[in-house]
Protein backbone atom coordinates (compact mmCIF):
# COMPACT_ATOMS: atom_id res chain seq x y z
CA UNK A 1 0.00 0.00 0.00
CA UNK A 2 3.19 2.05 0.67
CA UNK A 3 4.24 2.20 -2.93
CA UNK A 4 0.52 3.17 -4.05
CA UNK A 5 0.65 5.89 -1.83
CA UNK A 6 3.84 7.13 -2.95
CA UNK A 7 2.87 6.80 -6.67
CA UNK A 8 -0.30 8.58 -6.02
CA UNK A 9 1.47 11.81 -4.06
CA UNK A 10 3.90 11.34 -7.33
CA UNK A 11 1.29 12.04 -9.56
CA UNK A 12 0.00 14.93 -7.66
CA UNK A 13 3.30 16.72 -7.35
CA UNK A 14 3.63 16.39 -11.11
CA UNK A 15 0.72 18.51 -11.79
CA UNK A 16 1.06 21.54 -13.67
CA UNK A 17 -0.49 24.95 -13.64
CA UNK A 18 -3.00 24.08 -16.41
CA UNK A 19 -3.79 20.16 -14.82
CA UNK A 20 -4.99 22.26 -11.74
CA UNK A 21 -7.14 24.76 -13.65
CA UNK A 22 -8.54 21.42 -15.07
CA UNK A 23 -9.83 20.17 -11.81
CA UNK A 24 -11.08 23.41 -10.92
CA UNK A 25 -12.80 23.87 -13.89
CA UNK A 26 -14.67 19.61 -13.86
CA UNK A 27 -15.34 20.35 -9.76
CA UNK A 28 -16.94 23.61 -10.69
CA UNK A 29 -19.10 21.69 -13.38
CA UNK A 30 -21.27 19.79 -10.33
CA UNK A 31 -22.11 23.77 -9.37
CA UNK A 32 -24.10 24.53 -12.18
CA UNK A 33 -27.16 22.52 -11.23
CA UNK A 34 -27.23 24.84 -8.33
CA UNK A 35 -26.38 27.91 -9.81
CA UNK A 36 -29.93 29.77 -8.53
CA UNK A 37 -28.82 29.28 -5.08
CA UNK A 38 -24.81 30.53 -5.81
CA UNK A 39 -26.31 32.89 -8.37
CA UNK A 40 -28.49 34.64 -5.52
CA UNK A 41 -25.71 34.74 -2.89
CA UNK A 42 -23.38 36.55 -5.50
CA UNK A 43 -25.98 39.22 -5.75
CA UNK A 44 -26.05 39.32 -2.10
CA UNK A 45 -22.60 39.70 -2.17
CA UNK A 46 -22.83 42.90 -4.17
CA UNK A 47 -25.37 44.26 -2.10
CA UNK A 48 -23.24 44.01 1.19
CA UNK A 49 -20.65 45.63 -0.57
CA UNK A 50 -22.74 48.86 -1.41
CA UNK A 51 -23.86 49.25 2.49
CA UNK A 52 -20.26 48.62 3.62
CA UNK A 53 -19.97 51.93 1.53
CA UNK A 54 -22.62 53.84 2.62
CA UNK A 55 -22.24 53.51 6.33
CA UNK A 56 -19.30 54.70 7.00
CA UNK A 57 -20.06 57.87 4.70
CA UNK A 58 -23.18 58.47 6.35
CA UNK A 59 -21.12 58.38 9.89
CA UNK A 60 -18.76 60.68 8.24
CA UNK A 61 -21.23 63.08 6.90
CA UNK A 62 -22.90 63.02 10.42
CA UNK A 63 -19.82 63.35 12.32
CA UNK A 64 -18.51 66.25 9.78
CA UNK A 65 -21.54 67.97 9.59
CA UNK A 66 -23.99 67.56 12.37
CA UNK A 67 -21.66 66.21 15.53
CA UNK A 68 -19.56 69.37 14.59
CA UNK A 69 -22.50 71.73 14.62
CA UNK A 70 -23.41 72.69 18.23
CA UNK A 71 -26.68 73.38 17.72
CA UNK A 72 -28.29 69.90 16.30
CA UNK A 73 -30.54 68.56 18.38
CA UNK A 74 -31.77 65.16 19.89
CA UNK A 75 -34.37 64.64 17.49
CA UNK A 76 -31.72 65.31 14.48
CA UNK A 77 -29.75 62.44 16.46
CA UNK A 78 -32.47 59.71 16.51
CA UNK A 79 -33.55 60.03 13.65
CA UNK A 80 -30.14 59.75 12.40
CA UNK A 81 -29.88 56.56 15.09
CA UNK A 82 -32.78 55.31 13.43
CA UNK A 83 -31.97 55.47 9.75
CA UNK A 84 -28.38 53.88 10.62
CA UNK A 85 -29.73 51.12 13.05
CA UNK A 86 -32.11 50.27 10.23
CA UNK A 87 -28.89 49.92 7.40
CA UNK A 88 -27.01 47.68 10.02
CA UNK A 89 -29.94 45.16 10.53
CA UNK A 90 -30.11 45.32 6.61
CA UNK A 91 -26.49 44.52 6.47
CA UNK A 92 -27.09 42.07 8.88
CA UNK A 93 -30.31 40.15 6.92
CA UNK A 94 -27.75 40.54 3.58
CA UNK A 95 -25.05 38.12 5.28
CA UNK A 96 -27.85 35.88 6.19
CA UNK A 97 -29.50 35.53 2.86
CA UNK A 98 -25.22 35.40 1.06
CA UNK A 99 -24.41 32.69 3.69
CA UNK A 100 -27.62 30.50 3.62
CA UNK A 101 -27.91 30.64 0.05
CA UNK A 102 -24.59 30.15 -0.93
CA UNK A 103 -24.25 27.19 1.99
CA UNK A 104 -26.82 25.72 0.67
CA UNK A 105 -25.93 25.20 -3.12
CA UNK A 106 -22.59 24.22 -1.34
CA UNK A 107 -24.58 21.28 0.77
CA UNK A 108 -26.81 20.16 -2.07
CA UNK A 109 -23.47 20.14 -4.67
CA UNK A 110 -21.82 18.24 -2.12
CA UNK A 111 -25.00 15.61 -1.92
CA UNK A 112 -24.83 15.02 -5.74
CA UNK A 113 -21.19 14.62 -5.90
CA UNK A 114 -21.80 11.96 -2.77
CA UNK A 115 -23.94 10.08 -4.57
CA UNK A 116 -22.93 10.73 -7.94
CA UNK A 117 -19.52 9.13 -6.46
CA UNK A 118 -21.79 6.32 -5.05
CA UNK A 119 -23.23 5.59 -8.29
CA UNK A 120 -19.87 5.53 -10.08
CA UNK A 121 -18.03 2.92 -7.35
CA UNK A 122 -21.29 0.55 -8.13
CA UNK A 123 -20.70 0.84 -12.18
CA UNK A 124 -17.17 -0.37 -11.36
CA UNK A 125 -15.91 -3.93 -12.05
CA UNK A 126 -14.38 -5.92 -9.53
CA UNK A 127 -11.15 -5.76 -10.29
CA UNK A 128 -11.24 -2.29 -9.19
CA UNK A 129 -12.11 -3.61 -5.63
CA UNK A 130 -9.71 -6.45 -5.90
CA UNK A 131 -7.10 -3.68 -5.86
CA UNK A 132 -8.67 -0.88 -4.32
CA UNK A 133 -8.70 -0.89 0.29
CA UNK A 134 -12.39 -1.10 1.29
CA UNK A 135 -11.13 2.19 3.57
CA UNK A 136 -9.48 4.24 0.71
CA UNK A 137 -12.60 4.37 -1.35
CA UNK A 138 -14.60 5.31 2.09
CA UNK A 139 -12.31 7.94 2.85
CA UNK A 140 -13.31 8.90 -1.43
CA UNK A 141 -16.83 8.85 -0.27
CA UNK A 142 -17.07 10.97 2.88
CA UNK A 143 -13.68 12.64 3.67
CA UNK A 144 -13.10 13.75 0.36
CA UNK A 145 -16.68 15.06 -0.09
CA UNK A 146 -16.86 16.80 2.67
CA UNK A 147 -13.54 18.30 2.03
CA UNK A 148 -15.16 20.10 -1.05
CA UNK A 149 -17.59 22.11 0.58
CA UNK A 150 -15.11 23.61 2.72
CA UNK A 151 -13.00 24.28 -0.99
CA UNK A 152 -16.51 25.69 -2.35
CA UNK A 153 -16.45 27.74 0.69
CA UNK A 154 -13.44 29.42 0.21
CA UNK A 155 -14.46 30.77 -3.08
CA UNK A 156 -17.44 32.41 -1.75
CA UNK A 157 -14.86 34.23 0.71
CA UNK A 158 -12.93 34.76 -2.62
CA UNK A 159 -15.77 37.16 -4.51
CA UNK A 160 -17.02 38.60 -0.77
CA UNK A 161 -13.40 39.41 -0.57
CA UNK A 162 -13.19 40.44 -5.01
CA UNK A 163 -16.52 42.42 -4.23
CA UNK A 164 -15.14 44.30 -0.90
CA UNK A 165 -11.80 45.05 -1.40
CA UNK A 166 -12.83 46.67 -5.27
CA UNK A 167 -15.82 49.07 -3.55
CA UNK A 168 -13.71 49.42 -0.44
CA UNK A 169 -10.49 50.68 -2.98
CA UNK A 170 -12.60 52.78 -4.65
CA UNK A 171 -14.38 54.42 -1.73
CA UNK A 172 -11.07 55.22 -0.51
CA UNK A 173 -10.23 56.71 -3.77
CA UNK A 174 -12.75 58.86 -3.22
CA UNK A 175 -11.42 59.87 -0.02
CA UNK A 176 -7.70 60.03 -0.36
CA UNK A 177 -6.38 59.29 -3.60
CA UNK A 178 -2.80 58.46 -2.44
CA UNK A 179 -3.55 56.86 0.99
CA UNK A 180 -5.76 54.29 -1.26
CA UNK A 181 -2.71 53.67 -3.44
CA UNK A 182 -0.07 53.17 -0.50
CA UNK A 183 -2.66 50.84 0.86
CA UNK A 184 -3.14 49.26 -2.76
CA UNK A 185 0.34 48.20 -2.19
CA UNK A 186 0.56 45.69 0.93
CA UNK A 187 -1.74 43.76 -1.71
CA UNK A 188 1.59 42.29 -3.61
CA UNK A 189 3.36 41.80 -0.34
CA UNK A 190 0.03 39.68 0.32
CA UNK A 191 0.16 37.96 -2.94
CA UNK A 192 4.12 37.15 -2.10
CA UNK A 193 2.70 35.33 1.42
CA UNK A 194 0.12 33.19 -0.67
CA UNK A 195 2.29 31.98 -3.16
CA UNK A 196 4.85 30.98 -0.35
CA UNK A 197 1.86 29.53 1.85
CA UNK A 198 1.12 27.04 -1.01
CA UNK A 199 4.41 26.10 -2.17
CA UNK A 200 5.30 25.47 1.68
CA UNK A 201 1.93 23.27 1.99
CA UNK A 202 1.16 21.79 -1.16
CA UNK A 203 2.88 18.91 -0.55
CA UNK A 204 1.78 18.51 3.41
CA UNK A 205 -1.64 18.90 2.20
CA UNK A 206 -0.94 15.88 -0.21
CA UNK A 207 0.92 13.60 2.44
CA UNK A 208 -2.06 14.78 4.93
CA UNK A 209 -5.08 13.05 2.60
CA UNK A 210 -2.73 9.91 1.90
CA UNK A 211 -2.90 9.29 5.59
CA UNK A 212 -5.83 9.96 6.49
CA UNK A 213 -6.85 7.28 3.65
CA UNK A 214 -4.56 5.22 5.05
CA UNK A 215 -5.77 5.25 8.42
CA UNK A 216 -9.53 4.60 7.41
CA UNK A 217 -7.84 1.49 5.28
CA UNK A 218 -6.04 0.29 8.62
CA UNK A 219 -9.22 0.86 10.83
CA UNK A 220 -11.69 -0.76 8.36
CA UNK A 221 -9.42 -4.09 8.40
CA UNK A 222 -9.14 -3.84 11.64
CA UNK A 223 -12.61 -4.57 12.23
CA UNK A 224 -13.49 -6.79 9.36
CA UNK A 225 -10.76 -9.25 10.82
CA UNK A 226 -11.19 -8.32 14.31
CA UNK A 227 -12.03 -11.92 15.34
CA UNK A 228 -8.84 -13.14 13.43
CA UNK A 229 -6.77 -10.58 14.96
CA UNK A 230 -7.98 -11.36 18.85
CA UNK A 231 -7.09 -15.17 17.24
CA UNK A 232 -3.56 -14.83 16.29
CA UNK A 233 -2.64 -12.31 18.87
CA UNK A 234 -2.21 -9.61 16.89
CA UNK A 235 -3.72 -6.56 18.87
CA UNK A 236 -0.27 -4.69 19.45
CA UNK A 237 1.00 -5.13 15.92
CA UNK A 238 -2.20 -3.88 14.65
CA UNK A 239 -2.00 -1.01 17.25
CA UNK A 240 1.54 -0.13 16.43
CA UNK A 241 0.69 -0.31 12.82
CA UNK A 242 -2.71 2.03 13.47
CA UNK A 243 0.10 4.16 15.67
CA UNK A 244 2.70 4.70 13.07
CA UNK A 245 -0.13 5.89 10.38
CA UNK A 246 -1.83 8.31 12.98
CA UNK A 247 1.51 9.84 14.58
CA UNK A 248 2.85 10.36 10.64
CA UNK A 249 -0.78 12.17 10.52
CA UNK A 250 -0.11 13.84 13.62
CA UNK A 251 3.60 15.35 12.45
CA UNK A 252 2.01 16.45 9.14
CA UNK A 253 -0.60 17.97 10.70
CA UNK A 254 1.42 19.81 13.41
CA UNK A 255 3.77 20.89 10.63
CA UNK A 256 0.72 22.61 8.85
CA UNK A 257 -0.77 24.27 11.78
CA UNK A 258 2.49 26.10 12.22
CA UNK A 259 2.65 27.20 8.71
CA UNK A 260 -0.90 28.11 9.16
CA UNK A 261 -0.22 30.31 12.43
CA UNK A 262 2.70 31.66 10.98
CA UNK A 263 1.26 33.09 7.56
CA UNK A 264 -2.36 33.47 7.71
CA UNK A 265 -4.16 35.65 9.68
CA UNK A 266 -1.16 36.81 11.54
CA UNK A 267 0.19 38.04 7.93
CA UNK A 268 -3.06 40.27 7.47
CA UNK A 269 -3.13 41.46 11.12
CA UNK A 270 -0.15 42.43 10.34
CA UNK A 271 -0.42 44.01 6.95
CA UNK A 272 -3.67 45.93 8.55
CA UNK A 273 -1.80 47.41 11.40
CA UNK A 274 1.01 48.71 9.16
CA UNK A 275 -1.65 49.88 6.58
CA UNK A 276 -3.41 51.95 9.58
CA UNK A 277 0.23 53.32 11.15
CA UNK A 278 0.84 54.65 6.96
CA UNK A 279 -2.39 56.18 6.77
CA UNK A 280 -2.72 57.89 9.91
CA UNK A 281 1.12 59.09 9.26
CA UNK A 282 -0.44 60.62 5.96
CA UNK A 283 -3.30 62.00 7.64
CA UNK A 284 -1.16 63.84 10.13
CA UNK A 285 1.18 65.33 7.92
CA UNK A 286 -1.48 66.59 5.99
CA UNK A 287 -3.17 68.33 9.31
CA UNK A 288 -0.22 70.39 8.86
CA UNK A 289 -0.76 72.26 6.07
CA UNK A 290 -5.20 71.70 5.88
CA UNK A 291 -7.96 70.76 8.25
CA UNK A 292 -8.66 67.49 8.29
CA UNK A 293 -12.05 66.43 9.65
CA UNK A 294 -12.49 63.28 11.88
CA UNK A 295 -15.59 62.22 9.94
CA UNK A 296 -13.01 61.70 6.52
CA UNK A 297 -10.35 59.68 8.88
CA UNK A 298 -12.71 57.53 10.35
CA UNK A 299 -14.31 56.74 7.05
CA UNK A 300 -10.91 55.89 5.74
CA UNK A 301 -9.51 53.36 8.10
CA UNK A 302 -13.09 52.11 8.09
CA UNK A 303 -12.66 51.56 4.44
CA UNK A 304 -9.38 50.34 5.02
CA UNK A 305 -10.89 47.91 7.44
CA UNK A 306 -13.07 46.46 5.07
CA UNK A 307 -10.37 46.58 2.33
CA UNK A 308 -8.36 43.98 4.72
CA UNK A 309 -11.07 41.65 6.73
CA UNK A 310 -12.01 39.88 3.43
CA UNK A 311 -8.89 39.20 2.94
CA UNK A 312 -8.53 37.42 6.59
CA UNK A 313 -11.49 35.14 5.66
CA UNK A 314 -9.48 34.39 2.29
CA UNK A 315 -6.33 33.59 4.30
CA UNK A 316 -8.14 31.13 6.43
CA UNK A 317 -10.06 29.17 4.46
CA UNK A 318 -6.38 29.23 1.98
CA UNK A 319 -5.46 25.69 3.82
CA UNK A 320 -8.40 24.21 2.28
CA UNK A 321 -7.90 24.76 -1.59
CA UNK A 322 -4.72 22.77 -1.44
CA UNK A 323 -7.00 20.05 0.59
CA UNK A 324 -9.52 20.53 -2.10
CA UNK A 325 -7.45 20.26 -4.86
CA UNK A 326 -6.27 16.66 -3.37
CA UNK A 327 -9.63 15.58 -2.70
CA UNK A 328 -10.51 16.74 -6.19
CA UNK A 329 -7.97 15.09 -7.82
CA UNK A 330 -8.46 11.60 -6.26
CA UNK A 331 -12.65 12.07 -6.59
CA UNK A 332 -12.21 13.04 -10.11
CA UNK A 333 -9.47 10.20 -11.30
CA UNK A 334 -12.17 8.10 -9.46
CA UNK A 335 -14.73 9.29 -11.87
CA UNK A 336 -11.97 8.52 -14.63
CA UNK A 337 -11.32 5.40 -13.41
CA UNK A 338 -12.37 2.68 -17.00
CA UNK A 339 -12.38 -0.17 -15.12
CA UNK A 340 -16.34 -0.50 -14.90
CA UNK A 341 -18.11 -3.65 -15.21
CA UNK A 342 -18.16 -5.86 -18.26
CA UNK A 343 -21.13 -3.88 -21.05
CA UNK A 344 -23.88 -5.77 -21.64
CA UNK A 345 -26.50 -5.04 -24.74
CA UNK A 346 -28.93 -3.17 -22.26
CA UNK A 347 -31.75 -2.57 -24.87
CA UNK A 348 -31.33 -6.27 -25.82
CA UNK A 349 -35.10 -8.03 -25.68
CA UNK A 350 -33.46 -11.88 -25.07
CA UNK A 351 -34.51 -13.71 -22.77
CA UNK A 352 -33.14 -17.18 -20.96
CA UNK A 353 -35.80 -20.06 -21.71
CA UNK A 354 -33.70 -23.04 -21.93
CA UNK A 355 -30.74 -22.13 -19.24
CA UNK A 356 -28.23 -24.23 -21.72
CA UNK A 357 -24.78 -22.77 -21.44
CA UNK A 358 -21.46 -23.29 -24.13
CA UNK A 359 -17.88 -22.31 -23.62
CA UNK A 360 -15.84 -21.99 -26.67
CA UNK A 361 -12.26 -21.79 -26.30
CA UNK A 362 -12.56 -19.38 -23.56
CA UNK A 363 -9.10 -17.32 -22.32
CA UNK A 364 -9.16 -15.26 -18.96
CA UNK A 365 -6.41 -13.24 -17.18
CA UNK A 366 -7.30 -11.03 -13.86
CA UNK A 367 -3.62 -9.59 -14.93
CA UNK A 368 -2.39 -8.97 -18.40
CA UNK A 369 -0.08 -11.91 -19.09
CA UNK A 370 -1.27 -14.20 -16.52
CA UNK A 371 -4.17 -16.49 -17.95
CA UNK A 372 -6.12 -18.53 -15.58
CA UNK A 373 -8.28 -19.98 -18.04
CA UNK A 374 -6.62 -21.49 -20.73
CA UNK A 375 -8.71 -22.52 -24.30
CA UNK A 376 -11.59 -24.05 -22.11
CA UNK A 377 -14.34 -25.33 -23.43
CA UNK A 378 -17.60 -27.46 -22.77
CA UNK A 379 -21.17 -27.27 -22.67
CA UNK A 380 -24.06 -27.71 -20.50
CA UNK A 381 -27.06 -28.75 -21.52
CA UNK A 382 -30.75 -27.22 -19.84
CA UNK A 383 -31.60 -29.12 -16.42
CA UNK A 384 -28.27 -31.05 -16.17
CA UNK A 385 -25.94 -30.06 -13.64
CA UNK A 386 -22.02 -29.88 -14.22
CA UNK A 387 -19.55 -29.74 -11.48
CA UNK A 388 -16.26 -28.35 -11.23
CA UNK A 389 -13.50 -29.75 -9.34
CA UNK A 390 -9.81 -29.40 -8.73
CA UNK A 391 -7.25 -27.80 -6.73
CA UNK A 392 -7.43 -24.51 -4.79
CA UNK A 393 -6.38 -21.53 -7.72
CA UNK A 394 -7.17 -24.43 -10.73
CA UNK A 395 -9.70 -22.14 -12.38
CA UNK A 396 -12.90 -22.80 -10.46
CA UNK A 397 -14.37 -19.79 -9.23
CA UNK A 398 -12.73 -18.13 -12.19
CA UNK A 399 -15.51 -19.53 -15.20
CA UNK A 400 -18.44 -18.30 -12.36
CA UNK A 401 -16.90 -15.08 -12.19
CA UNK A 402 -17.18 -14.27 -15.95
CA UNK A 403 -20.00 -16.29 -16.73
CA UNK A 404 -21.77 -13.97 -14.40
CA UNK A 405 -20.03 -10.91 -15.63
CA UNK A 406 -17.95 -9.99 -12.85
CA UNK A 407 -15.23 -9.82 -15.01
CA UNK A 408 -14.73 -9.49 -19.26
CA UNK A 409 -12.97 -12.56 -20.54
CA UNK A 410 -10.44 -12.32 -23.35
CA UNK A 411 -10.40 -14.69 -26.52
CA UNK A 412 -13.24 -17.29 -26.76
CA UNK A 413 -16.97 -16.90 -26.48
CA UNK A 414 -19.45 -17.66 -23.75
CA UNK A 415 -23.13 -18.90 -25.01
CA UNK A 416 -26.56 -19.12 -22.95
CA UNK A 417 -29.42 -20.49 -25.16
CA UNK A 418 -26.93 -20.28 -27.98
CA UNK A 419 -27.03 -16.79 -28.00
CA UNK A 420 -23.37 -14.40 -27.05
CA UNK A 421 -23.73 -13.72 -23.38
CA UNK A 422 -22.96 -10.30 -23.79
CA UNK A 423 -26.34 -9.66 -26.41
CA UNK A 424 -28.16 -10.39 -22.82
CA UNK A 425 -29.50 -7.23 -20.56
CA UNK A 426 -27.35 -6.88 -17.17
CA UNK A 427 -30.93 -7.61 -15.71
CA UNK A 428 -32.14 -10.23 -17.30
CA UNK A 429 -28.63 -12.16 -16.70
CA UNK A 430 -29.31 -11.24 -12.84
CA UNK A 431 -33.09 -12.33 -13.07
CA UNK A 432 -32.18 -15.55 -14.62
CA UNK A 433 -28.86 -16.59 -13.12
CA UNK A 434 -28.79 -17.54 -9.48
CA UNK A 435 -26.01 -17.08 -7.52
CA UNK A 436 -25.32 -19.35 -3.79
CA UNK A 437 -21.29 -18.49 -2.52
CA UNK A 438 -19.31 -19.84 -0.22
CA UNK A 439 -20.05 -17.33 2.41
CA UNK A 440 -23.02 -15.81 2.46
CA UNK A 441 -23.58 -12.26 3.42
CA UNK A 442 -26.61 -11.34 5.04
CA UNK A 443 -27.73 -7.17 5.73
CA UNK A 444 -28.55 -5.75 8.70
CA UNK A 445 -32.94 -5.59 9.10
CA UNK A 446 -34.53 -8.84 9.37
CA UNK A 447 -34.86 -11.64 7.16
CA UNK A 448 -37.95 -11.56 4.79
CA UNK A 449 -35.48 -8.19 3.96
CA UNK A 450 -32.49 -10.95 3.33
CA UNK A 451 -34.83 -12.65 0.87
CA UNK A 452 -36.71 -10.11 -1.07
CA UNK A 453 -33.25 -8.04 -1.46
CA UNK A 454 -35.57 -5.02 -1.90
CA UNK A 455 -37.75 -6.51 -4.43
CA UNK A 456 -41.16 -4.93 -3.51
CA UNK A 457 -42.14 -7.30 -5.90
CA UNK A 458 -42.24 -10.46 -3.86
CA UNK A 459 -45.07 -11.02 -1.74
CA UNK A 460 -44.43 -12.59 2.24
CA UNK A 461 -46.12 -15.71 0.99
CA UNK A 462 -43.41 -16.29 -1.56
CA UNK A 463 -41.24 -15.65 1.03
CA UNK A 464 -42.36 -18.63 3.30
CA UNK A 465 -42.74 -20.84 0.49
CA UNK A 466 -39.06 -20.51 -0.48
CA UNK A 467 -38.54 -20.91 3.01
CA UNK A 468 -39.96 -24.24 2.89
CA UNK A 469 -38.56 -25.41 0.06
CA UNK A 470 -34.89 -25.00 0.79
CA UNK A 471 -36.14 -26.85 4.63
CA UNK A 472 -35.13 -22.95 6.22
CA UNK A 473 -38.33 -22.90 7.58
CA UNK A 474 -37.76 -25.61 9.94
CA UNK A 475 -35.59 -23.32 11.99
CA UNK A 476 -37.10 -19.60 11.22
CA UNK A 477 -40.79 -20.99 12.42
CA UNK A 478 -38.70 -21.06 16.03
CA UNK A 479 -36.98 -17.76 15.94
CA UNK A 480 -39.40 -14.75 17.57
CA UNK A 481 -40.38 -12.82 15.11
CA UNK A 482 -40.27 -16.03 12.58
CA UNK A 483 -39.44 -14.51 8.97
CA UNK A 484 -39.26 -10.90 10.64
CA UNK A 485 -36.67 -11.96 12.79
CA UNK A 486 -33.84 -9.28 13.13
CA UNK A 487 -30.25 -10.15 11.59
CA UNK A 488 -27.79 -8.40 12.87
CA UNK A 489 -24.74 -6.83 10.75
CA UNK A 490 -23.28 -10.27 8.35
CA UNK A 491 -26.23 -12.38 10.04
CA UNK A 492 -24.09 -12.84 12.79
CA UNK A 493 -26.56 -14.07 15.23
CA UNK A 494 -26.89 -17.14 13.05
CA UNK A 495 -25.11 -20.07 12.15
CA UNK A 496 -23.22 -20.97 8.98
CA UNK A 497 -25.66 -23.34 8.12
CA UNK A 498 -28.39 -20.85 8.96
CA UNK A 499 -26.94 -18.55 6.74
CA UNK A 500 -26.97 -20.33 4.07
CA UNK A 501 -30.02 -21.69 4.29
CA UNK A 502 -31.40 -18.39 4.00
CA UNK A 503 -29.10 -17.42 0.94
CA UNK A 504 -30.98 -20.70 -0.44
CA UNK A 505 -34.15 -19.24 0.23
CA UNK A 506 -32.93 -15.41 -1.38
CA UNK A 507 -32.11 -17.05 -4.60
CA UNK A 508 -34.75 -19.75 -5.20
CA UNK A 509 -37.46 -17.06 -4.63
CA UNK A 510 -36.18 -15.31 -7.76
CA UNK A 511 -37.23 -18.77 -9.57
CA UNK A 512 -33.79 -18.85 -11.62
CA UNK A 513 -33.59 -21.02 -14.69
CA UNK A 514 -29.67 -21.46 -14.06
CA UNK A 515 -28.07 -22.17 -10.57
CA UNK A 516 -24.58 -21.26 -9.52
CA UNK A 517 -23.30 -22.74 -6.32
CA UNK A 518 -19.70 -21.94 -5.60
CA UNK A 519 -18.55 -23.98 -2.97
CA UNK A 520 -21.74 -23.43 -0.63
CA UNK A 521 -21.59 -26.32 1.92
CA UNK A 522 -17.27 -25.76 2.02
CA UNK A 523 -17.38 -24.05 5.51
CA UNK A 524 -20.68 -25.99 6.71
CA UNK A 525 -20.47 -28.93 9.03
CA UNK A 526 -21.53 -32.67 7.43
CA UNK A 527 -24.40 -33.28 9.82
CA UNK A 528 -25.59 -29.36 8.69
CA UNK A 529 -24.46 -30.67 5.49
CA UNK A 530 -27.15 -32.90 5.20
CA UNK A 531 -29.52 -30.73 5.58
CA UNK A 532 -28.55 -28.26 3.31
CA UNK A 533 -27.86 -31.10 0.67
CA UNK A 534 -31.67 -31.37 0.18
CA UNK A 535 -32.36 -27.78 -0.20
CA UNK A 536 -29.49 -27.97 -2.99
CA UNK A 537 -31.24 -30.94 -4.32
CA UNK A 538 -34.55 -29.62 -4.23
CA UNK A 539 -32.73 -26.29 -5.83
CA UNK A 540 -31.64 -28.27 -9.23
CA UNK A 541 -34.79 -29.73 -10.15
CA UNK A 542 -35.55 -28.45 -13.63
CA UNK A 543 -32.71 -25.68 -13.51
CA UNK A 544 -29.23 -25.74 -15.17
CA UNK A 545 -26.44 -25.99 -12.26
CA UNK A 546 -23.21 -25.23 -12.41
CA UNK A 547 -21.16 -26.13 -9.33
CA UNK A 548 -18.03 -25.90 -7.26
CA UNK A 549 -17.53 -28.30 -5.24
CA UNK A 550 -14.60 -28.53 -2.50
CA UNK A 551 -16.24 -31.80 -1.22
CA UNK A 552 -16.27 -34.43 -3.86
CA UNK A 553 -19.24 -36.16 -1.72
CA UNK A 554 -21.87 -33.12 -2.78
CA UNK A 555 -21.21 -33.77 -6.36
CA UNK A 556 -21.39 -37.26 -7.10
CA UNK A 557 -24.61 -37.35 -8.97
CA UNK A 558 -23.83 -34.55 -11.21
CA UNK A 559 -24.26 -35.43 -14.98
CA UNK A 560 -20.66 -34.43 -15.98
CA UNK A 561 -17.98 -33.25 -13.63
CA UNK A 562 -14.93 -31.34 -15.17
CA UNK A 563 -11.64 -31.70 -14.02
CA UNK A 564 -9.36 -28.36 -13.86
CA UNK A 565 -5.81 -28.16 -13.32
CA UNK A 566 -4.02 -24.51 -13.90
CA UNK A 567 -6.69 -23.26 -15.58
CA UNK A 568 -7.33 -26.18 -18.21
CA UNK A 569 -9.74 -29.08 -17.96
CA UNK A 570 -8.34 -32.36 -17.51
CA UNK A 571 -10.70 -34.96 -17.29
CA UNK A 572 -14.38 -34.76 -17.78
CA UNK A 573 -17.26 -37.62 -17.02
CA UNK A 574 -19.19 -38.92 -14.45
CA UNK A 575 -17.88 -39.82 -11.33
CA UNK A 576 -17.61 -43.65 -12.13
CA UNK A 577 -16.42 -42.90 -15.26
CA UNK A 578 -13.45 -41.10 -13.61
CA UNK A 579 -12.62 -43.20 -11.02
CA UNK A 580 -12.87 -45.61 -13.50
CA UNK A 581 -9.77 -43.70 -15.55
CA UNK A 582 -7.63 -43.69 -12.20
CA UNK A 583 -6.57 -40.25 -13.14
CA UNK A 584 -6.77 -36.93 -11.40
CA UNK A 585 -10.26 -36.97 -9.74
CA UNK A 586 -9.50 -40.04 -8.55
CA UNK A 587 -6.76 -39.67 -6.88
CA UNK A 588 -8.35 -36.14 -5.18
CA UNK A 589 -11.26 -38.92 -4.41
CA UNK A 590 -9.68 -41.28 -2.84
CA UNK A 591 -7.13 -38.55 -0.90
CA UNK A 592 -10.73 -36.99 0.71
CA UNK A 593 -11.98 -40.52 1.53
CA UNK A 594 -8.76 -41.64 3.27
CA UNK A 595 -9.18 -38.06 5.34
CA UNK A 596 -13.16 -39.16 5.87
CA UNK A 597 -11.78 -42.56 7.29
CA UNK A 598 -9.01 -41.15 9.83
CA UNK A 599 -12.19 -38.67 11.28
Amino acid sequence: MKNDVKDTLAKIHALSGKERRTIMKQLFSFAKYFKFQFGISIFFVLLLSVINVLLPRMLQYFMDHYLTNMSTNMQMILVFAAVYAIATVLKAITQFVQIFFFSMGAERTLEKVRSDIFAKIHTLGLSYFDKTPAGSIVSRVTNDTKTLFDFWYLFLWIIVAAFSMISAFIAMVSVNLYLALATALFVLALYFVVWLYQRLSSKIYQNLREYLSQINTKLNESLMGINIIQQFGQQKRMTNEFEDRNGAYFLMRNKMININALLLYPTISLMFALAEVVSLSGFGIESTHVLVQAGVIYAFLTYQENFFNPLSDVMNFLSFFQDGMIAGYRLLHLFGNQATAPQQNESSLATITEGKIEFRHVTFAYEPGVPVLKDVSFVVQPGQTVAFVGHTGSGKSSIINIMLRFYEFGEGQILIDDHDIRDYSTQELRKKMGLVIQEPYLFYGDIAKNIRMFDDKITDEQIEQAGKFVDADNFIQNLPGRYHAKVSERGASFSTGQRQLISFARTIVRNPKILILDEATANIDPQTEQSITVGMSKMRDDRTTIAIAHRLSTVQDADQILVLNHGQIIERGTHEELLAKGGHYAELYALQSADTELL
